[in-house]
């Protein structure tokens, strides 16, 4: 494989990873589950080196930069969504992260129109560490009742929802402010 496709194939790889571990979820398995966050967390180290070897390799491209948020959005959407139907987390949480992804992809498109650049904030970027800390711990069991996995990753998920809606305010505020002085 030529270097400059890697870190396509690894955003790709984030996207496929998606499938068993929503499957394995579904199959309520304590076993199971665990390899699911084994798997989360592989497909979320994806996101690291698929942007890193692109600006290493100088593989920086159009459909990486559309991908690369995609398949974020696919797997955390998709394990959120399985999660709600473990009544592991509320509909709203899910509803909230997807609604503001949302609004910051038509942000995104508006700004890429007018050409603006808004580069990742570090909120969004807490947000989606919070994430890739508090999903897994709903994806298992509380540990023999000595570990409230579920607890922790609740409240962690609750504050990452927080955080994605300050985030989505700075993209937003970015945007406009960008706009305005490209007007002045």
């Amino acid at each position: 494989m030529n270097n400059k496709n890697i870190p396509l194939a690894l955003t790709l790889l984030r996207i496929f990873l998606t499938v068993p571990v929503v499957i394995g979820l579904s199959l309520q398995n304590e076993t199971l589950n665990w390899v699911c966050v084994g798997l989360f967390y592989l497909a979320s180290i994806t996101d690291y080196y698929d942007g890193y070897l692109a600006r290493r390799f100088n593989a920086v491209t159009n459909l990486g930069k559309f991908l690369d948020p995609v398949a974020d959005k696919i797997l955390v959407s998709s394990v959120l969504i399985v999660l709600v139907a473990l009544k592991k987390i509320d509909i709203w949480m899910v509803i909230l992260f997807i609604g503001r992804d949302t609004l910051i992809g038509g942000i995104r498109a508006a700004a890429s129109a007018d050409h603006i650049i808004i580069s990742a904030q570090t909120t969004g970027k807490w947000k989606a560490a919070l994430q890739m800390i508090s999903i897994p711990l709903l994806m298992v069991n509380d540990f023999q009742s000595t570990f409230p996995s579920q607890k922790i990753g609740y409240f962690l998920l609750w504050f990452s929802v927080a955080l994605s809606l300050f985030s989505g305010w700075q993209y937003i505020q970015l945007y406009f402010n960008s706009k305005n002085k490209i007007l002045s």
